[in-house]
């Protein structure tokens, strides 16, 4: 199948970055290159763009996408919150530009068999990097109920959680749940048919936590904002779409405190605990898809762009 995704918030991606033409820039989720084409449109011959993915399907759709810049791109497979040993590999120690889209690709969704679809049946996987061994059919089977009502609690926000834990154990105790398919009939039986009936899809919040939890996402994305933000340069700046109230909360969070990080009591005249402010916040409301790109590309929805600029003070 071919690799397809239409970049998000494209546009106002290139823009919020500010590249600078003879800048090191990094695309921590390469997918199919989208755009990491843009940003190496913008380069001179002395800037580079460095794209990790785990995803060896995004990597080989984006190699043919960025052929063409040739030296300019390195690609590596890999997650992103390895991006500063990998960069040190490359005897890099300070980037320009970082962009993260924490969505998961069309490519991703439409193939059935990568199991992270609720509109086809398909084996249970949801793995992002497909050299890992756990899958999701070790979740729904191997969690307890209170760990999988944890999880579609915390990580899909849904109401129906506790009776949805219960009813995919009651199941499986039956026979092993090996299947998208099987996984969406146990899910419906556990919510009212009133609720059903109306809005979106009743598996879609749990595949989201069992997603999550499988990968890691919320964990990765906290352990390593910071990290990033202490990569760029002076004046450098990052970018980052995400797709759920879950990762933009951490985002707009760990901006906040990079921005604003004294933790002295307010009634103190000064400053005493030394903390020091590494840059500002772009974007004091996130930036959202135009009604012609919600037109175009209806999986935009739900997407915001939070920006980040460091100011490195001696």
């Amino acid at each position: 199948m071919e690799f397809k995704h239409q970049s998000v918030l494209l546009s106002e991606c290139m823009e919020s970055l500010n590249i600078r033409p003879d800048g090191i820039y990094v695309d921590g989720t390469l997918g199919g290159g989208g755009h990491s084409y843009e940003i190496c449109r913008r380069l001179s011959d002395k800037g580079r763009l460095i794209g990790i993915d785990q995803d060896e399907a995004a990597i080989e759709a984006a190699r043919v996408r960025l052929g063409e810049f040739k030296d300019k791109v390195t690609i590596i497979r890999s997650n992103y919150c390895n991006m500063r040993a990998e960069l040190t590999k490359l005897h890099i120690t300070a980037v320009d530009g970082i962009l993260l889209d924490l969505g998961v690709s069309s490519y991703q969704l439409d193939n059935a068999e990568r199991g992270f679809t609720y509109r086809e049946d398909a084996p249970l996987d949801m793995r992002m990097d497909q050299r890992q061994t756990m899958t999701a059919r070790d979740i729904v089977n191997g969690y307890s109920e209170s760990e999988l009502y944890r999880i579609i609690r915390d990580y899909g926000e849904d109401k129906f959680a506790k009776n949805i834990a219960k009813h995919i154990v009651s199941a499986r105790s039956e026979k092993t749940l090996e299947t998208t398919g099987e996984l969406i009939q146990v899910i419906k039986a556990a919510i009212p048919m009133k609720v059903r009936a109306v809005g979106g899809h009743p598996a879609k919040r749990t595949f989201q936590a069992i997603r999550i939890e499988l990968n890691r996402e919320l964990d990765v994305l906290k352990d390593s904002l910071g990290d990033m933000i202490d990569l760029l340069d002076d004046g450098g700046r990052i970018a980052v779409i995400t797709f759920h109230s879950l990762e933009d909360r951490i985002v707009k969070n760990i901006f906040k405190e990079n921005e604003d990080p004294c933790i002295c009591p307010k009634e103190f005249p000064v400053c005493v605990c030394g903390r020091k402010s590494k840059g500002k916040v772009i974007t004091r409301k996130p930036i959202i898809p135009s009604e012609e790109e919600l037109e175009e590309n209806k999986r935009s929805k739900s997407s915001k762009l939070r920006v980040f600029e460091r100011k490195i003070i001696l």
